[in-house]
């Protein structure tokens, strides 16, 4: 049994996607449950966390009606406005589904934005309202993130993608490694294992990919890491069969318990999902 712990559907006629360009026409169509069904059935997924992939509050109510229909889907985490009126906000989406928040801070250009005192005050209303953060981040936020798991430490926090780590070769560089370790001192930080197909590029592997593998189960273990696909964005790299798979080759020489946390167990009690 399997959360994936990171994915989207979205409906291109919505059209709130700004972010889809040339680049990815591969994937600017159409992505809904159905469409990932049999694929998550193969992989022996029975519940998935579907994120937000436009900054609006009509998107998130777009996922939390499909999770009112979609067994598949486990939790959502949407978006709000954490510089507007957070309350009013939080009320508007009011859905048991919904189990946290995404700001896309990788497309802000102020790398501090997060630590803003008007963005302090919606997160703490956040972590009162029972929700987590999901952090967007590449490595320019290691640090951010840091100060902001000691300013608000009652908020759980997930690092999605392990922090878009930039290779050079197989080596995800010191900076990453070190920025991951201080995260992983605060016990509020939990780590995705997904997206790193889309960082690492053309030739990705389960070789390729084992040194940031490494790091992170050995910074935070295996009870704060859980395994997304990040579909459909996947399928830019590759396919979700061969993430699984590839997955499941990183994760040959843990234990079965802590291969059961990674693909199962930490997303259930990170998001409070019943499987």
């Amino acid at each position: 049994m399997t959360i994936d712990a990171h994915q989207h559907f979205w409906r291109i006629s919505r059209g709130d996607y700004s972010w889809m360009d040339d680049s990815v026409a591969a994937i600017a169509v159409d992505h809904l449950p159905e469409d990932l069904a049999q694929t998550a059935a193969d992989c022996d997924v029975t519940k998935t966390v579907v994120v937000q992939a436009a900054p609006t509050i009509a998107e998130t109510k777009f996922l939390l009606e499909l999770a009112e229909t979609s067994n598949l889907i486990g939790a959502v985490v949407g978006w709000i406005d954490l510089e507007g009126d957070v309350a009013g906000q939080l009320a508007d989406i009011a859905h048991p589904a919904l189990r946290g928040i995404r700001p896309m801070l990788q497309d802000i250009e102020q790398t501090d934005w997060i630590l803003r005192p008007d963005v302090i005050r919606g997160l703490r209303q956040i972590a009162e309202a029972g929700l987590r953060l999901d952090a967007l981040v590449t490595p320019r936020h290691l640090d951010v993130i840091d100060r902001l798991a000691q300013e608000i430490p009652d908020l759980p926090i997930v690092i999605d993608h392990c922090a878009k780590p930039v290779f050079n070769g197989t080596d995800p560089g010191d900076d990453w490694r070190e920025g991951m370790s201080r995260l992983a001192s605060h016990p509020q930080l939990y780590c995705k294992l997904s997206g790193l197909a889309n960082e690492f590029g053309s030739g990705w592997s389960a070789r390729t990919l084992r040194s940031v593998f490494e790091h992170v189960i050995a910074s935070f273990g295996a009870q704060r890491v859980m395994w997304g696909s990040d579909w459909p964005v996947l399928n830019l790299a590759g396919d979700y069969r061969g993430w699984y798979a590839a997955a499941q080759e990183l994760a040959r020489d843990l234990t079965d318990e802590e291969r059961d946390y990674l693909f199962e167990r930490t997303a259930s009690a990170f998001y409070d999902i019943t499987v």
